[in-house]
């Protein structure tokens, strides 16, 4: 925060001089607000914005960087490290730690793969997996390409999630073959078969087994 009120006060010859500065100035000037912060986070992008803001004085409706061009995934996965991007723990103590370097290395892979299997910019990709890290590998795969990424827990009903699925007609469908919740494994194998018959659309469906001892290919049919 320290750097940041530096470097506005930098870049537009200001005085702000504590945190209760920098507020005001950036709830009555949100223009140059937004500006600074995009310089600020050095953000990613293949076109620059050609405005900020239309209208400063609407909440809802406001068109925000008109004009830029970037990709969510590639902002996200520009650090190349070794230090922790995901750190990752169940309810059963299991323990996994995915890298910067890992993580880019892995939407990598599956971006490599959904292109393909030729997947586009536009297409759409859904996942009916549990918080786990393969979710967001898949979820920025999915984005890195330009496709459009639709989520939806294992938990939910079969119904509840063709509402939803069948609203966008998915390409892939990435899951898990089951989940825990509550000290319980609850197999997803019959889910997913039921699913997958009311979603014409779907060329692939990816299984991750999270659950080894629930893994059974032969209930997918």
């Amino acid at each position: 925060m320290e750097a940041f009120r530096l470097q506005v006060n930098s870049r537009f010859d200001i005085d702000l001089k504590d945190y209760t500065d920098l507020y005001d100035w950036s709830i009555n000037n949100i223009a140059d607000f937004w500006k600074a912060i995009w310089g600020f986070m050095s953000i990613e992008f293949s076109k620059n914005y050609s405005s900020i803001i239309d209208n400063d004085k609407k909440m809802q409706g406001a068109k925000w960087f008109s004009g830029v061009k970037m990709n969510y995934a590639e902002n996200l996965l520009r650090i190349r490290t070794n230090k922790s991007a995901i750190l990752f723990k169940n309810e059963n103590n299991l323990v996994k730690t995915v890298s910067y370097n890992e993580l880019y290395d892995s939407v990598e892979g599956i971006s490599s793969s959904l292109r393909s299997n030729g997947i586009k910019p536009g297409d759409r990709i859904a996942g009916f997996m549990p918080n786990i890290p393969e979710t967001v590998i898949a979820m920025l795969a999915t984005s890195s390409i330009g496709a459009i990424w639709s989520s939806s827990s294992p938990d939910f009903g079969i119904q509840g999630v063709l509402d939803r699925f069948k609203q966008i007609d998915p390409k892939i469908l990435f899951v898990t073959n089951a989940y825990y919740y509550n000290g319980k494994e609850y197999d997803l194998i019959e889910k997913i078969n039921a699913i997958v018959k009311e979603l014409p659309s779907l060329e692939k469906v990816i299984i991750t087994p999270y659950v080894d001892n629930s893994f059974d290919k032969s209930k997918n049919k």
